[in-house]
């Protein structure tokens, strides 16, 4: 089975391009400063860090079929462990 990764950011490109360098990562990182897709995809939502309410984007997963439609979605996840999760959903 093949699968493409992307993340997906509100931040510029530039910033994008810095963190995949720093952290060398080995996937594209998108950057969607106008939320517009992030909109769509439900995961700007107002948060609550430090005490205080600012928007942000809610870490979510999706895994999507070629043609487009979204076959499972892991809203508000945890970093932790989340990658079986993926590959179960992907293996079903």
């Amino acid at each position: 089975m093949q699968v493409q990764v992307l993340g997906m950011s509100g931040d510029t490109v530039e910033e994008l391009k810095k963190f995949c360098d720093k952290y060398k990562l080995n996937f594209t990182l998108a950057g969607d400063t106008s939320h517009k897709t992030l909109d769509a995809y439900g995961v700007w939502q107002e948060k609550l860090m430090y005490g205080q309410k600012k928007m942000g984007i809610v870490r979510s997963t999706y895994i999507i079929e070629a043609a487009g439609k979204i076959k499972h979605a892991f809203p508000k996840v945890k970093a932790d462990g989340h990658i079986h999760e993926v590959l179960a959903a992907l293996k079903s």
